[in-house]
């Protein structure tokens, strides 16, 4: 499939298996590189091995097998405080992140426990306020503001720690759409700096307008691994992990020749695909 892999490898899953105490297998030998500034829709139904994947990735969970690498280097040999500099993790829920008494307080925890200096806690919480248009609310206690605000502050603690990866759960979860698009294109802007995105969601709309690579998991096995449109324009495997794409792709399949395999993602690229097309007949 047509993944850029000649950027550098930030994220290895090596033959990587866990099973818990209770016996249960939730990973199962699963082979996948992340690259440096990739932008990834990870999708699953619920039991698939997405977040038991992800504790990997943060440091939460050791592999029962397998191993994991980060940047080249065996997570085996590395304390959390480490990999929290590599690999940020944002909570779906941000209230079971935030609990400084200001803005600016929650902003710097992270970057003290990180071991940055006075100085370099400073211009990372400004720039953290910047990024993420905050910067008024620096002296607000967090649990004040509105749900909207709360993701921003809990998105900037973690930019603050300036990681390279950042994984986030559900980041548009009870968030209009207005809010939902200005927290996205901040997102956006993040992985165009460089930065590299793992986007946990079951919208899949989300992942079809932002996302540059898919990977789906179904009962702790990786099943497609691929561009966001390669992924999403195989209807018959997600129908088999009950995941649905948006109706924009399943209309496209219906009107487009059987041997098509490739569809627009997005409501805009429809018009211009079919809507324009049949007005120029």
């Amino acid at each position: 499939m047509s993944i850029d892999t000649t950027k550098d490898p930030v994220l290895q899953a090596i033959g990587l298996e866990h099973t818990y105490d209770n016996g249960f297998q939730a990973l199962k030998g699963i082979d996948l590189t992340i690259y440096r500034g990739d932008y990834i829709g990870l999708i699953g139904q619920n039991g698939s091995g997405k977040t038991t994947m992800i504790k990997h990735f943060n440091g939460l969970l050791r592999p029962t097998k397998g191993k994991i690498l980060i940047n080249g280097v065996d997570e085996a040999t590395m304390t959390i405080g480490k990999i929290s500099k590599q690999v940020g993790f944002v909570f779906q829920n941000p209230d079971h992140q935030i609990f400084c008494p200001s803005v600016s307080e929650e902003l710097a925890f992270g970057p003290k426990n990180c071991g940055m200096s006075p100085g370099e806690i400073k211009d990372s919480v400004e720039d953290a306020l910047e990024s993420f248009k905050i910067t008024e609310y620096a002296n607000h206690p967090p649990a004040i503001l509105g749900f909207g605000l709360r993701r921003k502050v809990s998105l900037a603690a973690v930019f603050s720690c300036r990681p390279t990866v950042f994984i986030m759960d559900e980041p548009t979860v009870g968030l209009d759409h207005r809010s939902a698009r200005e927290l996205l294109d901040i997102v956006g802007e993040l992985n165009s700096n460089g930065c590299t995105i793992i986007l946990i969601t079951h919208d899949m709309r989300v992942i079809c307008e932002n996302t540059k690579r898919g990977i789906v998991l179904r009962s702790g096995k990786l099943i497609l691994d691929g561009t966001t449109r390669e992924v999403m324009s195989n209807i018959e495997m997600l129908e088999q992990t009950q995941i649905r794409p948006p109706q924009v792709i399943e209309l496209s399949k219906e009107l487009s020749p059987p041997d098509v395999r490739e569809f627009p993602l997005t409501t805009d690229e429809f018009i211009k695909k079919f809507i324009k097309a049949k007005k120029a007949m």
